[in-house]
C-alpha cells in the first residue's frame, strides 16, 4: 500500500502559502493608519457559520477566508488611534518571532526539552528584573498575561504566608485594583468579605492611613491580615499607589506587598517612570504585561517574585512520569514555578525585539507614550464644555464632557453616547469608565506608532460629536 502524507502541504506549497501570509501581515503593518480601527460585526460576512468539510480546501481559498471574515470583523489593537483598554501595540520583530515558535514548537516545561529556549527566558526575566529593580534573589516565569501573573504571585503568597490555610486571612487593595485580583482571590478561596477595597483618595491612589486603620480593625475583630495588592499604574487613570510607603508598612507588619504593574511597570524604563514608581523594586512581586507597553504581540505576561524559589516551593510537584527529566543542579524546569506543565516560548518575541531595536529603541517609545498623553491633556484643556478628570499620568489621561448646561445624569448620557459614536465610526476607539460615581472618558497611549496629529483627530471628532449632543 503506498505511503500516504497526511495533514501536510508539499514545500512549494508551504513556501506560496506563507509568502502570501508575510505580504497580508506587512501590508497589514504598513497600511496601519488607514484602515478603521473597529471592523463592525457582520462586515464581510464574518457572522457565517462555516461547516467543517469532509474534503480540505484549497490553502489560499481558506487564507482568503480568513483573511475577510475572521480578521475583517475584529479591533485593531495595533492601530495608532486605538485607545481603548489598555493596547497591545506589537511590533513586527515579535511577530516573526512568534511564527518561529510556533513552528519549531519547542516544549518549555522542561528544560531536558529546550535547554535553548529556556534559556533565552531566563534572560527574558533577568532583564524584566532589573528594569524593575528587583535584588538578584528575584525571578519567575513568563504566563499568558496579568491575570495568571496575578494569580501565581497570590497564591505563592498564600502558600508563603498562610500554608494554604485562608481562615480568617483578609487581603487588601483599592477601588481601583483590576477585576483579575479579585478573580484570582476567589480563585485561591478568599470569600468576598476576606478582600477589602479600600476607597482611594483624590488621586485615585491607596490611602496609607485607611489602609492602617483596616488592618488595626480587623486585627482586633480577631482576623489575620496578610497581604496588600498595590497599584502600579491603574487601568482607570493610570495612578501609582505609594508603593515606598505601603513597603514600609507591610514590613513593618509582616504583610505581603504585592504589585500589579501589568501595564505600568515597564515605565522603570524612563527616568521620570522610575520616578513614579518609586519602591517597585522592594515588592514581594509584581505582574506586569509585555503585550502592553513592552510592544509584544498577545500573550505574554510575566510573574516575578523576591525570592524566586518561593514560586518552586509553592508549585513544584513531581509525579513518576517526570522523573526522567527531573533535571539538576543549574537547570530550570519552569513547570516548577506555575501552574502550566505544557507551556509555550513566548519568551522568543521579546528577546528578539530587544536584540534588533536594543534598550534605547524601548526606552524611547515608553517615553513617547507618556508625552502623549500630556499632549492629549493639553489638547482637551481649555475647550468649552470638557473636563479633565485625572490629568495625564503613566500614558493615560481621563477626561468628560460636562457641559453646564447639562445635569450629570445627562452628562453620563452623553459620555456613553460619544464613546459609541466615536468608536462606531472607526477613526479611533476609546473605552469609558466610572470616576467618583460619574463616566468619563479615557485615552491610552503607549502605541509608539501614534502621532500628535492622532491625538488631534481624535479629540476634534469627539468635540464634533459632543456639538451635535
Amino acid at each position: 500500500m503506498p505511503e500516504e502524507k497526511t495533514l501536510s502541504l508539499d514545500p512549494e506549497e508551504m513556501r506560496r502559502l506563507g509568502y502570501r501570509v508575510i505580504d497580508l501581515l506587512v501590508e497589514h503593518f504598513a497600511g496601519l493608519a488607514e484602515q478603521k480601527v473597529l471592523s463592525a460585526p457582520g462586515a464581510a460576512g464574518a457572522t457565517r457559520r462555516h461547516a467543517i468539510p469532509e474534503r480540505g480546501r484549497p490553502p489560499e481559498e481558506v487564507l482568503d477566508a480568513v483573511r475577510s471574515e475572521v480578521f475583517g470583523a475584529m479591533a485593531h489593537v495595533t492601530h495608532p488611534r486605538f485607545f481603548a483598554f489598555v493596547p497591545s501595540p506589537s511590533n513586527f520583530v515579535g511577530v516573526l518571532a512568534d511564527a518561529l515558535a510556533s513552528g519549531l514548537n519547542p516544549f518549555l516545561g522542561s528544560w531536558a526539552a529546550a535547554e535553548g529556549p529556556a534559556r533565552i527566558e531566563l534572560e527574558v526575566l533577568e532583564w524584566l528584573r532589573g528594569v524593575c529593580g528587583l535584588p538578584e534573589t528575584a525571578g519567575g516565569l513568563l504566563v499568558s498575561g496579568g491575570s495568571v501573573a496575578n494569580l501565581t504571585a497570590l497564591a505563592a503568597a498564600r502558600h508563603l504566608r498562610l500554608g494554604d490555610r485562608v481562615e480568617g486571612a483578609v487581603v487588601y487593595c483599592s477601588d481601583q485594583t483590576h477585576s483579575s485580583v479579585e478573580r484570582a482571590l476567589r480563585l485561591l478561596g478568599f470569600a468576598g468579605d476576606r478582600i477589602r477595597k479600600l476607597p482611594s483618595d483624590g488621586q485615585f491612589r491607596l490611602e496609607v492611613s485607611a489602609l492602617g486603620r483596616a488592618l488595626g480593625e480587623d486585627r482586633r475583630a480577631g482576623l489575620r491580615p496578610f497581604c496588600v495588592v498595590a497599584n502600579a499604574g491603574t487601568t482607570n487613570t493610570g495612578a501609582v499607589d505609594p508603593l515606598a510607603e505601603l513597603v514600609e508598612l507591610c514590613r513593618e507588619q509582616e504583610l505581603w506587598l504585592h504589585a500589579d504593574g501589568a501595564y505600568g511597570a515597564p515605565a522603570a524604563l524612563s527616568e521620570r517612570g522610575r520616578r513614579a514608581l518609586d519602591g517597585l523594586g522592594e515588592v514581594d512581586s509584581l505582574s506586569l504585561d509585555p503585550h502592553k507597553w513592552l510592544f509584544q504581540p498577545i500573550e505574554i505576561g510575566a510573574v516575578l517574585v523576591r525570592d524566586r524559589e518561593g514560586l518552586r516551593r509553592t508549585f513544584r510537584v513531581l509525579p513518576e512520569y517526570l522523573r526522567d527529566v527531573e533535571g539538576g543542579e543549574g537547570e530550570t524546569n519552569f513547570r516548577d514555578y506555575g501552574i502550566q506543565l505544557t507551556r509555550g516560548f513566548r519568551a522568543l518575541k521579546l528577546w528578539m525585539s530587544l536584540q534588533v531595536f536594543g534598550e534605547e529603541g524601548f526606552r524611547a517609545a515608553v517615553g513617547r507614550g507618556l508625552e502623549l498623553a500630556e499632549f492629549a491633556e493639553g489638547c482637551l484643556r481649555g475647550r468649552a464644555g470638557w473636563e479633565v478628570v485625572s490629568p495625564a499620568q503613566l500614558g493615560i489621561v481621563a477626561f468628560r464632557f460636562a457641559p453646564q448646561t447639562a445635569d450629570p445624569a445627562a452628562q453620563d448620557r452623553m459620555n456613553r453616547t460619544l464613546v459609541r459614536e466615536l468608536n462606531r465610526g472607526g477613526l479611533a476607539m476609546l473605552s469609558s469608565t466610572e470616576l467618583r460615581g460619574r463616566t468619563a472618558l479615557r485615552m491610552c497611549t503607549i502605541n509608539p506608532r501614534t502621532s500628535e496629529d492622532d491625538i488631534r483627530a481624535t479629540v476634534g471628532r469627539l468635540c464634533e460629536l459632543a456639538e451635535r449632543l
